[in-house]
């Protein structure tokens, strides 16, 4: 095999699928990339055998031919070229790379023995604004389970066009907290699909996503579910992955209706507040008190700590209803609060032993939801 490519064009391609390739104990070409030199170009895939991800590079191509090499030590080296024309071509089971006055002999292996990767399973189909559903997916993986106790739980929940939105609702939770993002679909019929994707899967997604909209202008990603996987494809790469299997808690339900207290504050003021009370809490119970004085329209955000000592201080707000306190974690309400994506954010509470709810001011497309403290 032997082409020719741009050395921008493959350091983007590298960093869409070098991520994947980590060690296996069993597969040690795992960390490799498989190179597919094709007529019509390069293709670049990874695999951890749970997630795939494919790229096309442009490319003069001389020669055709398959080859695996460490992804991490193409990647690093490409990187550091000066020149802007790569020139690769396999010799004798290493890959010779050249540019400008550089070249280097990278050791691989046989792509035979590479994972052969599923093509995407085109079942239910549906198109979204990539910033949009890059978004929603950020605001609400940061809820799932950390372990895999309740596998279900370590995973985001994908619901299409249910009853309660016409839409996609994304939702996560690891019954501390919830967070739910809703995101218009652009395309797509099929109704009442749902699916559970692994938060490392969601993860992926929003970094692809991330590095492709800063490589093309492109504003639509295209999105399938099946049975037992979900991909997506945007820009010039594709990403394929298991699903969780099993079924979603009904959330829903623990979603509050009525408040009796309900609070709009400056999102940056309350988050110096918070990170400010949260040097003077106890480790492992984080815990911070707030306190919806009504009459004197501000939030009191105060804690204690027998090793470090005690912190109080105010958050003007505009109020309504009755005065009310809760002690919540601070580490699960500044997670939320830096997903608002506005300048003031609504707090709502009942009591100091129900679930209290955050959302951005004057928008329904994102709720995050804590639950409290017992004293």
């Amino acid at each position: 095999m032997k082409f020719t490519c741009m050395r921008e064009n493959f350091v983007y391609s590298l960093d869409l699928v070098s991520s994947l390739a980590v060690k296996h104990a069993n597969l040690p070409i795992l960390e490799n990339v498989l190179l597919k030199v094709q007529e019509s170009g390069i293709e670049l895939c990874t695999t951890n055998l749970e997630i795939a991800v494919k790229t096309h590079l442009r490319a003069k191509v001389e020669q055709t031919g398959e080859f695996t090499v460490p992804a991490k030590t193409l990647s690093e080296y490409v990187r550091l070229l000066s020149s802007e024309q790569v020139d690769l071509e396999l010799k004798n089971n290493e890959l010779l790379v050249q540019c400008g006055n550089s070249s280097t002999k990278i050791k691989g292996v046989s792509a035979e023995d590479y994972p052969v990767i599923p093509d995407i399973d085109e079942q239910h189909a549906y198109t979204f604004d990539v910033e949009e559903f890059r978004n929603s997916i950020s605001r609400t993986v940061i809820a799932a389970a950390k372990n895999e106790i309740r596998p279900e739980l370590s995973g985001v929940f994908f619901s299409f066009k249910n009853e309660r939105f016409d839409g996609l609702l994304m939702a996560a939770t690891d019954s501390y907290r919830l967070a739910e993002a809703r995101v218009d679909i652009k395309q797509g019929v099929d109704s009442d699909v749902s699916c559970i994707v692994p938060a490392r899967v969601a993860q992926e997604m929003s970094r692809l996503l991330q590095l492709g909209k800063m490589h093309e202008s492109e504003n639509l990603v295209r999105l399938w579910v099946s049975d037992n996987q979900i991909a997506i494809r945007y820009d010039n790469f594709e990403m394929t992955s298991r699903l969780i299997d099993g079924k979603y808690p009904d959330y829903a339900q623990i979603i509050p209706k009525d408040f009796k207290t309900r609070a709009v504050f400056s999102l940056d003021a309350m988050v110096n507040k918070i990170k400010a009370a949260s040097i003077f809490t106890t480790i492992g119970v984080n815990a911070v008190s707030f306190d919806l004085n009504v009459s004197q329209s501000t939030i009191g955000v105060s804690s204690m700590s027998t090793q470090t000592g005690e912190h109080s201080s105010e958050v003007d707000a505009h109020m309504s209803g009755d005065e009310n306190s809760i002690l919540l974690n601070h580490r699960y309400v500044l997670d939320g609060l830096s997903h608002m994506q506005s300048e003031e954010a609504e707090f709502n509470v009942t009591s100091a032993d129900a679930p209290c709810l955050f959302r951005p001011k004057g928008k329904e497309n994102y709720l995050y939801i804590v639950m409290p403290i017992r004293q």
